[in-house]
C-alpha cells in the first residue's frame, strides 16, 4: 500500500515537472521471494511487471537487485508509478534522487606509526586481509597507491571482477585493487548518453575524488609525496595492506540513487568487508533514502558502512547520512597547515592559506589591489563574487584582486581572474564561512582569508582610496608547509552539524576525522585546481571535505576488523565512539574554526577518532538488526515503510516496550524535551553493554550531567566475571523547564564514563529542551 508520505512525495515530483507525464527514474521494491515459477529470472518477471502496466512500449529496466534490496530500478512516468504501485507483489515505488560528493600527515596525527611494536597497525596486520568498497567517482589503477608489492593472494572470500571499459582494461587490477565496477544506466537515463570525450564509460577516475578517497582508506606506503612541494613526506592510508574494491557511480552530474543502489548490492554480494561513501544529499526518511536503505543491506551482512557528514556547515541541522546503522564521520584539522600571508600597504599582515606552487609574485614588490566588488571594479554582485566575465579587464589588469566566496568554486575564481589580466587573488570568506580556511591549488599566485581578515582588508583599501596617501596595495607571501600547529584538531568550519533532522534521538555525526588539507592520490589527467583548463600534472593532491574524513574512518573500521574478526559494525563504531576525545593538543576542549570558540557535541558526536584507543576499548554497545528495527517501530515508521528499510516483515508489539527511540543500544544518549508549560520532565535509557577487556573487572560510572539536569545511573558498578559478558544500567535524566521564546531550543551536554582503571568508556549526554510554536 502506497504510504501518504510517498504519495504526496509523487505529487510533489509531479507538479514540479513541465508535464505529469514526464519519465524519471523510481527504485522499486518488490515481495521477497514472490517470483512466479513462470519466470525463470527476476528480470524477466520484472521485465514483465513494466509490460503489464504500460501496454505496447515497456519501460526501461535500469539496474535489478539482489542482495542488500530486492527489486529493480526502471525510467517510468508518474502514471506508470502510480499504476505499479497497485500491483500485489509492489511493496514501494521510491523517487530517484541525485547526491553529489563531499569533497599525508594524518596516519602520523592519529598515532599510527609504523614503528610501534605493538597497536593497531601490528595487531591487525595493516588491515591485510580486509577489502574496503568505495562508492565513489571511479579509481586511477596506476597510482602507486594501489601497488600490490609484497601482498599476498587476494582473500579467497572475494567474489568480484575487474570490470573494463574505455581507458581501463580488465587487466588493471591487480593483489592491492582487486575489484572495479561502474555504474551509469541511472545517471543516462535521466542525462541521456555519457559525453565520453569528458568523462569514461569504465571505472577510471575523471575527477580525482575517489581515487584521493580509496587512498586515504587504504593507500600504500609511498615516498616521497607531495603537492607542488607542499606536505612533502610519507603519503599512507589508514589500512595499507588492505584490499580495495571500486565502485563508480558519481559523474559529471552527480551520483544518482539507482546507481548508488546497485553499487551497494554489488559491493555486499562481491564480499567487501566495509564500504566507504563520501557521497550525499537532502535528509529524508529513510524508507525514501537509497543510501539508507542500501547501507542497511550492508550492515545486516555484517559489512560496516561509514559516510561523510556533509559539507554544509557551520549552521546547525545541515548534518547527512544520518540513519544510525551508519557511521557518519564529520572533519577536524591536523596539525600541519600552508600559510600564506597578505602584506597590505599599511604594513599590516592577514593571515591566511594557499597550494599555488607556480611562479609567485615579485619578492619585495608591492602591487596595486583592487576589491572586485566595489563600484570601480564591474557589474557589483557578480564582479564581487569574481564570477565567469564579470570582471573589467582594464580595471583588474596588473593587481591583485579580492574576490569573496561563494556560488563558483574557489579555484575558478582565481581563473576568472588570470582571464581578466589580474596577477594574484585574495579570497575572502563571507560572514557564514567564519575563519575557516580551506588550501587551494589556484592556478595564479593566490591565497585565502577569513571573513574578519576580508574586511580588514576592504577597510584598507576604502580609506587609502578616499585620502591623499597612495593608492591601496599588497602582495602576498607564501610560506609553505608548518607542522605542529596549535591547536589540533579544530572543528573545520565547512563540517556538517547535528542536530539530526530525521532523528533528534540519535546524535549525529557521530565522530569527526581528519578531513582539512588532506594528502592523498590524484590521477595524472587531472589538473590540481579541477578546472578543465588546469593541465598540470600531479601524483598526489591537497583536498578538503567531510569526503577526506570519511575514509579515515572506513580504513580504522577494516583495521579494526581485522583485529577484532567477531565485531559487529555496530561494536566497531562504538569502539570509535567511546574512545574518542574532545580535547586538543593544547589540552583544552576543541574550537569551532568558523568562529573560534568552544565546539559542541552537535559539531564533533562523540569527538575526534583515537584508533589505538579504539583497538581495546573495554566495554562496547552492541545493536542487532532487530534492535534497528524496534527503533524504527518507535520512530512511528509504519510497518510497509519498516519493510522497505529491511526487507523484513516487522512486529512492532514489542517495540514498545524498548519505550522510546532514544533506547535503541547506542553509544551516545539524546533526548529532545518538549516543553508545553510543564515545569519538570524526566526520561529514562536502558543500555547494554558487552566486556571486550579483561575478565573480571569492574567498571564504575562517572557522571557528568548537562547543565540543570540530575542524571542518575542504577547501577553505579558494574562487575564482569568473563569477557563476552553482558550487563544492563538505567540512565534517568531530569530537569526543569527553561525560559525559551516560542519555537526556540537549546542543548546542553554531559558525559557518563564507566571505568575499570584501565579502560575508559565514555558516552555523550545530550538534553535539548524545545519550546514549541
Amino acid at each position: 500500500m502506497l504510504s501518504l508520505l510517498s504519495f504526496l512525495f509523487l505529487l510533489a515530483i509531479a507538479s514540479s515537472s513541465s508535464t505529469n507525464e514526464q519519465p524519471r527514474t523510481f527504485i522499486v521494491q518488490v515481495q521477497h521471494d514472490s517470483k512466479p515459477f513462470v519466470f525463470p529470472t527476476h528480470q524477466q518477471w520484472y521485465t514483465s511487471s513494466l509490460s503489464s502496466i504500460s501496454p505496447g512500449t515497456t519501460p526501461l529496466l535500469l539496474h535489478t537487485y539482489e542482495t542488500v534490496f530486492h527489486g529493480f530500478s526502471a525510467k517510468l512516468s508518474l502514471s506508470e508509478a502510480l499504476k505499479l504501485q497497485t500491483l500485489p507483489h509492489i511493496i514501494a515505488v521510491i523517487p530517484e534522487r541525485v547526491r553529489h560528493v563531499h569533497t599525508t600527515r594524518s596516519p602520523q596525527f592519529l598515532g599510527l606509526k609504523t614503528t610501534d611494536r605493538a597497536g593497531l597497525l601490528k595487531e591487525s596486520d595493516f588491515g591485510s586481509d580486509l577489502v574496503i568498497g568505495v562508492i565513489d567517482t571511479g579509481i586511477c589503477p596506476e597510482r602507486q597507491s594501489f601497488n600490490d608489492r609484497d601482498l599476498g593472494p587476494v582473500p579467497s572470500k572475494w567474489k568480484g571482477v575487474c570490470v573494463g571499459g574505455k581507458d581501463f582494461a580488465s587487466s588493471s587490477c591487480n593483489r592491492k585493487l582487486i575489484g572495479a565496477r561502474f555504474f551509469c544506466n541511472g545517471y543516462e537515463a535521466t542525462n541521456g548518453k555519457m559525453n565520453e570525450t569528458t568523462e569514461y564509460r569504465s571505472p577510471r577516475d575523471s575527477d580525482g575524488h575517489g581515487t584521493h578517497t580509496a587512498s586515504i582508506a587504504a593507500g600504500r606506503y609511498v615516498f616521497p609525496a607531495s603537492t607542488f612541494g607542499y606536505a612533502r613526506g610519507v603519503a599512507a592510508g589508514m589500512a595499507p595492506k588492505a584490499r580495495l574494491a571500486a565502485y563508480k557511480v558519481c559523474w559529471n552530474a552527480g551520483c544518482y540513487d539507482s546507481d548508488i543502489l546497485a553499487a551497494f548490492d554489488a559491493a555486499v554480494s562481491d564480499g567487501v568487508d566495509v564500504i566507504s561513501l563520501s557521497v550525499g544529499g537532502v535528509v529524508v526518511p529513510y524508507y525514501l533514502d537509497a543510501i539508507a536503505i542500501g547501507s542497511f543491506g550492508a550492515v545486516d551482512r555484517g559489512v560496516f558502512v561509514s559516510a561523510s557528514a556533509g559539507n554544509g556547515g557551520p549552521g546547525g541541522l545541515t548534518v547527512t547520512n544520518v540513519a544510525p546503522w551508519v557511521t557518519t564521520v564529520g572533519a577536524g584539522t591536523i596539525d600541519r597547515d600552508f600559510p600564506a600571508d597578505v602584506k597590505l600597504g599599511n604594513g599590516k599582515v592577514i593571515s591566511g592559506v594557499s597550494l599555488y606552487g607556480g611562479p609567485g609574485l615579485a619578492p619585495g614588490k608591492m602591487y596595486p589591489v583592487v576589491y572586485a566588488g566595489s563600484s570601480e571594479g564591474g557589474d557589483g554582485y557578480s564582479s564581487s563574487l569574481c564570477l565567469e566575465g564579470s570582471l573589467d579587464p582594464k580595471l583588474v589588469g596588473g593587481k591583485i584582486v579580492l574576490c569573496d566566496r561563494g556560488i563558483n568554486s574557489r579555484a575558478v575564481k582565481g581563473e576568472v581572474v588570470k582571464k581578466a589580466g589580474g596577477v594574484g587573488m585574495i579570497l575572502a570568506n563571507g560572514v557564514f564561512d567564519g575563519e575557516g580556511l580551506v588550501a587551494d591549488c589556484h592556478v595564479l599566485p593566490a591565497t585565502a582569508v577569513g571573513a574578519s581578515g576580508g574586511d580588514e582588508i576592504r577597510r584598507y583599501m576604502s580609506a587609502a582610496s578616499k585620502s591623499k596617501s597612495p593608492p591601496p596595495t599588497a602582495t602576498i607571501i607564501f610560506r609553505g608547509t608548518r607542522v605542529n600547529v596549535r591547536p589540533a584538531p579544530v572543528v573545520a568550519s565547512f563540517s556538517a552539524r547535528g542536530p539530526n533532522p530525521e532523528s533528534p534521538e540519535i546524535l549525529k555525526p557521530d565522530v569527526i576525522a581528519p578531513g582539512l588539507n588532506i594528502l592523498a592520490a590524484w590521477p595524472d589527467k587531472v589538473g590540481p585546481s579541477g578546472i578543465p583548463s588546469d593541465q598540470r600534472k600531479i601524483e598526489f593532491n591537497i583536498l578538503s571535505g567531510t569526503s577526506m574524513a570519511c575514509p579515515h574512518v572506513s580504513g580504522l573500521a577494516a583495521l579494526l576488523k581485522a583485529a577484532h574478526p567477531e565485531w559487529s559494525s555496530a561494536a566497531i563504531r562504538s569502539a570509535l565512539m567511546t574512545t574518542a576525545y574532545t580535547v586538543d593538543n593544547r589540552g583544552e576542549q576543541m574550537i569551532d574554526e568558523s568562529t573560534g570558540n568552544v565546539s559542541t557535541v552537535f559539531d564533533f558526536g562523540a569527538g575526534h577518532v583515537h584508533p589505538q584507543e579504539a583497538m581495546n576499548p573495554g566495554l562496547i554497545y552492541d545493536i542487532s538488526s532487530l534492535d534497528y528495527m524496534d527503533f524504527l517501530c518507535n520512530s512511528n515508521y509504519t510497518l510497509t515503510n519498516i519493510q522497505v528499510i529491511t526487507r523484513r516483515n516487522a512486529d512492532c508489539s514489542g517495540a514498545k516496550r524498548a519505550g522510546h527511540a532514544g533506547n535503541l543500544n547506542y553509544p551516545s544518549l539524546t533526548v529532545v524535551f518538549q516543553q508545553y508549560g510543564k515545569n519538570h520532565m524526566s526520561t529514562h535509557f536502558i543500555r547494554t553493554v558487552t566486556n571486550v577487556g579483561d575478565a573480571n573487572s569492574v567498571y564504575k560510572v562517572t557522571i557528568r550531567p548537562p547543565g540543570g539536569t540530575l542524571v542518575t545511573v542504577q547501577p553505579e558498578k558494574l562487575v564482569f566475571r568473563r569477557v563476552g559478558q553482558k550487563l544492563n544500567f538505567l540512565v534517568r535524566v531530569e530537569t526543569t523547564a527553561v525560559k525559551l521564546a516560542p519555537g526556540a531550543s537549546s542543548m546542553k551536554s554531559g558525559s557518563i564514563i564507566w571505568a575499570d582503571g584501565k579502560h575508559t568508556v565514555a558516552s555523550p549526554v545530550v538534553v535539548t529542551m524545545q519550546q514549541p510554536l
